[in-house]
């Protein structure tokens, strides 16, 4: 199968990122991080694109940036929190290893804060971090291969439980 090594899907500040620069040293393998590929083709962030075109505008952006990867990227890839909210999407990640990174909301809320670089959290992060979570928990697991739990556990503990999850060794 062409396509990524794994992909990694989960709540915004669940470590996506820094995970998946970990996967990627540990199997060799390039990062790729559909956010930042957006930010570069837009040549502003996800918050500018929030404001000034609105959600709709950015989750357009947001499907032909995963649609693209799926199809380039052959290292670890990782998508923005509301990536799976698309159907289209969640049969694009179908055949791929896909590691949903999960966490509670007291985690989330110690990552996140009240970090104003997250529009969709921007008024009340707790409870709107609840909400987001009751929305896509489903969709997240729909995707899944793996299911790994990020709660109190360093990103090489997550790293290691992503791979061995998957049996991933490097290629």
């Amino acid at each position: 199968m062409s396509g990524p090594r794994l992909v990694l899907v989960g709540p915004m500040g669940v470590g996506k990122s820094t995970v998946g620069r970990l996967l990627a040293e540990r199997l060799d393998a390039g990062y790729r991080d559909t956010d930042d590929d957006i930010v570069a083709a837009e040549g502003r962030e996800i918050s500018e694109i929030f404001v000034d075109e609105g959600e709709e505008h950015f989750r357009a952006l947001e499907k032909a940036a995963v649609a693209s990867a799926l199809t380039e990227h052959r290292g670890v890839l990782a998508l923005g929190g509301g990536a799976v909210l698309d159907a289209d999407t969640r049969a694009l990640l179908a055949p791929h290893p896909v590691v949903y990174l999960s966490m509670d909301v007291e985690e989330a809320v110690r990552r996140t804060g009240l970090n104003v670089a997250r529009p969709l959290l921007a008024v009340n992060p707790r409870k709107q971090w609840r909400e987001l979570m009751e929305a896509r928990r489903h969709l997240y697991e729909e995707v899944a291969t793996a299911v790994v739990t990020t709660d109190g556990r360093t990103p090489e503990e997550v790293a290691q439980a992503a791979l061995d999850a998957l049996e991933l060794k490097k290629a």
